[in-house]
């Protein structure tokens, strides 16, 4: 695996668009690095590439999990390494492109390698999630794991779980396994490309494309979603956005309301991406205001290091 190219950045800062074109440009395939994108269903507001972009370009781990079904970064860097081994058999150059810093390392430079949890343990949890609720078991992992409760996103309930899941199977907090080996085996040499935005101009990107989502239709598809009995607690309804619009979709609040709840989520999770993808010194960023200059400049510097 040794012409690989990476492209991360915050939401909503044109990654997407990026690699579709570089993806046409240098023959290559999209491996989708999105921790939410792999549910059925979950399209509007995960951003899912669209039919026409996909018939452009072959996308990868998109539209692979059905909703209750459990991903992880480990799972994600398994699959990915397969689909990028068959890639480069055929030729072509690997892409990946997504938010989730945690999975691309994962998939970079191998994941921690970390028990499995018992699924008597993860059942149990389950029922108290659905009981008890999702501060209850924070207020709890605070305690098991200080650390990872920290880092952990208030709403994420579906990390929280298999922190809680950690602690409780193997006796150590999560933070202690990946403080022990906090990479896995067989790193992958990648060209790791970041897209960079001035924050006023990020926020101002996000919230035009949230006020854009609900006009093509998520508010719908959330509809949809709940018509098929899908629970607020599957693991797929973490994306932002969905939780808030469920409530709004069975008469909790307005949609006046909750729009600026998920744009002010949105804004959160894109910081916390700015800031993990800072410490990476390996990434080279380029200034995404102007995409066609940025993508005359990524090819160039492509065209150096490839």
């Amino acid at each position: 695996m040794s012409r690989v190219v990476a492209i991360v950045g915050p939401t909503a800062v044109g990654k997407s668009r990026l690699a579709l074109r570089l993806a046409e440009r240098l023959g290559g395939e999209i491996v989708n690095a999105d921790a939410l994108q792999v549910y059925r269903g979950f399209d509007v507001g995960t951003a899912k590439p669209t039919p026409q972009e996909r018939q452009r370009v072959p996308h990868h781990l998109i539209d692979i999990l059905e909703p209750h079904q459990h991903y992880s970064a480990g799972e994600f860097a398994r699959r990915a390494r397969r689909v990028v081994a068959g890639i480069e058999h055929r030729h072509r150059l690997p892409i990946l492109v997504g938010g989730s810093g945690l999975y691309l390392r994962a998939f970079l430079d191998g994941i921690s390698p970390i028990p499995p949890a018992s699924p008597q343990i993860r059942r149990l949890l389950r029922r108290r999630f659905d009981l008890e609720g999702l501060a209850a078991l924070r207020a709890e992992l605070a305690v098991l794991d200080p650390e990872t409760a920290r880092r952990l996103d208030p709403g994420d309930a579906q990390r929280t779980l298999r922190a809680l899941e950690v602690s409780m199977t193997t006796g150590r907090p999560l933070s202690s396994w990946i403080a022990e080996r906090p990479f896995g085996e067989s790193p992958v040499a990648a060209v790791r490309i970041g897209l960079t935005l001035p924050r006023g101009i990020l926020y101002d990107r996000i919230a035009d494309r949230v006020r854009s989502m609900v006009r093509d239709g998520w508010v719908e598809e959330v509809e949809e979603l709940l018509s098929r009995g899908l629970d607020f607690s599957l693991p797929a309804f973490q994306a932002i956005g969905y939780r808030q619009l469920a409530g709004y979709a069975v008469g909790e609040g307005s949609l006046e309301a909750v729009l600026p709840e998920i744009i002010r989520a949105t804004r959160r999770f894109a910081k916390r991406q700015q800031t993990w993808y800072r410490k990476d010194s390996a990434i080279t960023w380029f200034d995404a205001e102007n995409p066609a200059q940025a993508l005359s400049g990524v090819l160039a510097f492509l065209d150096r290091v490839l």
